[in-house]
């Protein structure tokens, strides 16, 4: 009785799933809304705002660097977790 629950379920997100995807644009279409409002922005903002010529290197030290702070931050705490937990002598 509970497996074809379970079955169904998994088919009908599934199928969802499979939905979503095909409404998502091309991969690396020039009418995709990153190409068509966000890259013009950054090419047209990128030596303004961050004084940095290479596009490639102002989006991650300036526009990124943040989330770049909180990966570093994860990792380092997983390390001290790991060394804690491990460590208990």
């Amino acid at each position: 009785m509970r497996k074809p629950i379970i079955i169904m379920l998994i088919a009908v997100i599934g199928s969802i799933m499979a939905f979503s995807v095909l409404d998502l644009p091309a991969a690396a279409s020039p009418s995709s809304p990153a190409s068509t409002y966000l890259s013009p922005e950054y090419i047209e903002l990128v030596y303004e705002e961050a004084g940095i010529h290479n596009i490639v290197t102002a989006v991650l030290l300036y526009w990124r660097s943040y989330d770049t702070l909180g990966e570093a931050t994860v990792i380092f705490a997983a390390g001290v977790a790991v060394i804690a937990i491990l460590g208990g002598d």
